[in-house]
């Protein structure tokens, strides 16, 4: 079985991903020129990619480094 941990989960992809949706960002500002309010679709489209990355980056991120601990019960005390 694969371990999943920090070794194939990297801060990086966050870095990548949040390029790309930058890119997209940025079509964005040139697909809906033939619309009928351009504005509005730019915006709504921005805001979307923007807050979905957003919330993906940190939750992604609070998977990597997480603030707490687990505690194992099963363990034994060692005197």
């Amino acid at each position: 079985m694969q371990r999943v941990g920090s070794e194939t989960m990297g801060g990086a992809l966050v870095f990548w991903v949040g390029l790309a949706v930058a890119g997209l960002c940025v079509g964005a500002l040139f697909t809906f020129k033939s619309m009928s309010d351009p504005t509005l679709w730019r915006t709504c489209s921005i805001l979307t990619l923007s807050c979905c990355y957003l919330m993906w980056a940190l939750t992604y991120l609070a998977q990597l480094h997480p603030i707490i601990i687990p505690k194992r019960d099963d363990l034994r005390l060692e005197l």
